[in-house]
């Protein structure tokens, strides 16, 4: 309004001086109650102006005056928005801190002063009892967020929290559901409904889980892949030793399938490529074995593939253990195996120039086993026997934890498999299970003879059971007397030569 008059009166301002400077200035005659004034023309446009700019402030000063309670009560309701918005922030950062008493006391006040945010002041007091251990008048809270549309997904996800507080999976998963079937984004319904799946082994159910959060943009498309690869593999393993062939069968479309989604998970790899071969598809488990190599080589890889074919002699097998070196030279695994394939073909000089390169590498007791046969094979006895010794006390391999006993790989409970899932689907990498346990796992070391000496005196005598030679400082004639009293002595044991050949870890000759 003030504007308006403003311009108003530069409009009267600007005509007056116009009239002024044109040199003819008017005249005017205002007649009020008797009363005559003649005057210029310019002059009764300023004075008219002068009246207008005069009337405006008059209005404008009466406005402002009968607005004056209004605008009071406008300033109390901003005060009191901002001292709400400043004791729910204080609310929720006590929550986050930990400290309960300060978030209940800050609800308190807040649902005094939060009448436009009463969403925001149910969720603090819920929040608050729960970070103060009142789980009973929380889950009141929460279970009260059920009936407002907009606070529904809060609710469930409060009473999920609560459930699984007090151990009440079953309630816990209800929520977690209702929660995920009312969002499509909520990654943590789905995350929990994932893991009550893999705790109970349900891979088909996990399964479909993934593909849904898929579908929603829940994970990543990489993540999908690597969850769908580890759940196939661990569906393989499961059904692995069943008696019923269509079972073995269906094992092994999953084993596949977990290859093909990722090779560089190998547990699924080396499950594939054992169902292949039981089933007479060599072609095809080498196939799968070579393509997991190259992604990610693991002993148990050259295990399973030196174990495809049964039919070979050693060195057919080290020619075609050659095709897996190929597939990655570069790595650890594959210059471990270039020995391992050296000892196979029994050539002295390659065992020795293919140990040469591990050389530089950290000293673990799989390492020093591999060169202790390989030492052996090339007739340094004592020079095993020292690897031997340093691998008793060298630490053990991740990877080659992975082979129970007996040698079979990824012998997992299902509780492993869970932890082989998850992880690998979050991070990509393969965890350990056996390892973390310290259990043991198939020997590093091998079993050379013991050492002996032919020439000494009574191992002569134990072998041919004749009398003992006399010892180089015999003192002289036995005196009875002056012995003292005899002590039982164990038996003596003839000692037996040990085999001319040491043997590896997979049962052949170095």
């Amino acid at each position: 309004m003030i504007r308006a008059a403003l311009s108003f009166l530069a409009v009267v301002g600007l005509i007056a001086a116009a009239i002024a400077l044109a040199g003819d200035p008017g005249e005017a005659s205002v007649t009020w109650l008797g009363w005559r004034i003649d005057t210029t023309a310019a002059a009764v446009a300023v004075m008219i102006g002068a009246l207008a700019l005069l009337a405006v402030a008059f209005w404008r000063i009466g406005l402002w005056v009968a607005e004056a309670p209004r605008r009071a009560a406008r300033a109390r309701a901003e005060a009191r928005r901002r001292q709400s918005a400043e004791i729910l922030t204080r609310g929720f950062l006590a929550v986050a801190a930990g400290e309960g008493q300060e978030a209940r006391r800050c609800a308190q006040k807040a649902a005094d002063l939060a009448d436009d945010s009463p969403a925001l002041v149910r969720v603090l007091a819920a929040q608050a009892a729960e970070a103060a251990g009142d789980l009973q008048t929380a889950e009141t809270a929460y279970s009260a967020m059920l009936g407002f549309p907009e606070m529904r997904l809060a609710g469930h996800k409060g009473l999920m929290s609560i459930a699984t507080a007090q151990g009440d999976q079953a309630a816990a998963l209800k929520h977690a559901e209702a929660a995920y079937n009312l969002a499509k984004t909520a990654r943590w319904a789905w995350r929990a409904l994932f893991e009550a799946r893999l705790q109970a082994g349900e891979w088909a159910e996990a399964l479909g889980l993934v593909e849904g959060a898929l579908q929603r943009k829940i994970v990543t498309p990489l993540v999908a892949e690597r969850a769908r690869a580890a759940l196939l593999a661990a569906s393989a393993a499961s059904l692995e030793l069943a008696t019923d062939a269509k079972l073995r069968e269906q094992a092994m479309d999953y084993g596949v399938r977990a290859a093909r989604l990722s090779p560089a998970f190998a547990p699924g790899a080396v499950i594939a490529a054992r169902l292949l071969a039981e089933a007479g598809r060599i072609g095809k488990a080498e196939d799968v074995v070579e393509q997991a190599w190259e992604a990610a080589p693991h002993p148990a890889l050259f295990l399973a593939y030196r174990d495809v074919r049964t039919d070979e002699t050693p060195r057919e097998r080290a020619i075609r253990l050659q095709k897996l070196i190929d597939r990655n030279p570069a790595h650890r695994e594959s210059r471990i195996l270039s020995v391992e394939q050296a000892l196979l073909a029994g050539d002295p000089a390659e065992v020795k120039a293919a140990a040469a390169v591990l050389a530089a590498e950290p000293p673990t007791a799989r390492l020093c086993g591999l060169m202790a046969r390989a030492a052996w094979a090339t007739g340094q006895a004592d020079e095993a026997r020292a690897w031997i010794a340093r691998g008793s006390a060298a630490p053990q391999e991740p990877d080659w934890s992975d082979l129970d006993p007996e040698g079979r790989a990824f012998a997992y409970q299902q509780s492993d498999w869970t932890r082989l899932v998850s992880v690998y689907a979050e991070t990509g990498e393969l965890a350990h299970p056996r390892f973390e346990r310290r259990e043991r796992s198939l020997s590093d070391l091998p079993e050379l003879p013991a050492r002996w000496e032919a020439s000494a005196p009574f191992v002569s005598a134990a072998e041919s059971g004749h009398a003992s030679a006399p010892l180089p400082d015999d003192p002289g004639p036995y005196d009875e007397a002056m012995a003292p009293s005899p002590e039982p002595t164990p038996p003596i044991r003839a000692l037996r030569r040990g085999r001319a050949g040491g043997l590896g870890k997979d049962g052949g000759s170095v």
